[in-house]
């Protein structure tokens, strides 16, 4: 699969079959993540993978959008390290985050797997649920978004689509 095939391809999966991913191919995915551009390569993110199902159901107690945490194989939180963020004196570390972010799906996607991008950051009472799940209420970090991954058991239409309306050229 090329990248023009793997963007065009990419649905965001909110059901999944009960087949586990092999820690090889959760590897692969987070190298991906951490191989996205950054803002003066500070890096300043950090990832944690759930596979307890107990923790699944936990995030997926936080919004009704995260329910599909309960049927995938894992969930991949990608957090911003504030700590490393404040070395560059501006908040860069969202776009970092969001480059990791669709790294992780477009290597998923590549793998075989399904992905949901479950937005998190800025909304306040998601950012508390992830860290009182993840137990990183004290510490610098920042959950940015969730990411369900799974053998996908549902095959949905595109969405996006190219729109001339919301381009401009000079």
């Amino acid at each position: 699969m090329n990248v023009t095939e793997a963007i065009r391809s990419r649905r965001s999966i909110r059901k999944y079959k009960n087949e586990e991913i092999p820690q090889e191919d959760i590897h692969k995915m987070l190298e991906a993540a951490m191989m996205c551009p950054s803002a003066r390569n500070m890096r300043p993110y950090t990832f944690a993978v759930v596979k307890s199902k107990e923790k699944k159901a936990e995030i997926a107690a936080i919004s009704p959008n995260f329910r599909m945490m309960n049927s995938a194989d894992i969930a991949i939180v990608v957090c911003g390290r504030l700590d490393i963020a404040a070395g560059l004196g501006h908040d860069f570390w969202q776009q970092d985050c969001s480059a990791a972010t669709e790294n992780i799906l477009l290597q998923a996607l590549e793998l075989g797997y399904g992905t949901c991008w479950c937005g998190t950051y800025p909304v306040s009472e998601r950012v508390e649920g992830i860290k009182k799940v993840l137990g990183t209420e004290s510490e610098n970090v920042v959950p940015f978004s969730v990411i369900a991954v799974g053998v996908a058991d549902e095959n949905p239409p595109a969405k996006g689509f190219y729109d001339e309306t919301r381009v401009k050229f000079y």
